[in-house]
């Protein structure tokens, strides 16, 4: 939520209040266009805050059942590696392929890190790493979540700003209208 927070701070050029009028008197708010310009460049602005946000959120999503998996078998493999006699397993090779394995006990796991990039662990560290690792994504995660959930809210009320100013120009509007046809008359 920091991010938001502090993006918001930076766009905000003052909300509207039910005061529309002394809004309008505010520097660059000369005409309702201009007003509506910019909130509707605030407006955007969340919107792709928003986009990114919830990519951030679905590769999270993602990363956590693999996460959580991964610490299922190193917790098998922990157990396995006090017989002696070799765990029968399936892994995958590709999409969809997979080959049949014959594996030892052992200590030693290799982990994958993204980028290309697999280590080496004991058991008991890489175990320590991935609950590490899947604290952080779940607290990311609720992090994202209360993120959006702000971000949803400055759409509401930029859209409410966007129609009050457009509401308050139509009444301006049409009292100088009405004036102007009170003076021909």
């Amino acid at each position: 939520m920091e991010t938001v927070m502090a993006l918001t701070v930076s766009l905000d050029f003052g909300f509207l209040q039910e005061d529309v009028d002394s809004f309008m008197k505010q520097p660059g708010n000369e005409t309702a266009d201009s007003a509506l310009r910019k909130l509707d460049e605030q407006y955007q602005k969340y919107k792709y805050m928003e986009l990114n946000l919830s990519q951030k959120k679905l590769r999270l999503k993602n990363q956590i059942p693999q996460i959580t998996q991964t610490l299922e078998i190193l917790r098998h493999m922990q157990k396995k590696k006090e017989t002696t006699e070799p765990m029968d397993t399936h892994f995958l090779l590709a999409d969809s392929v997979y080959c049949k394995a014959l594996v030892p006990p052992t200590d030693k796991v290799c982990l994958w890190l993204g980028a290309n990039v697999m280590l080496e662990y004991d058991i008991d560290e890489a175990q320590a790493l991935l609950e590490k690792n899947l604290s952080t994504a779940s607290r990311n995660l609720e992090t994202l979540e209360e993120d959006l959930d702000f971000l949803r809210d400055q759409f509401t009320t930029t859209e409410v700003n966007m129609a009050r100013v457009y509401n308050w120009d139509v009444k301006r509007r049409s009292r100088e209208n009405l004036k102007s046809a009170e003076s021909k008359s």
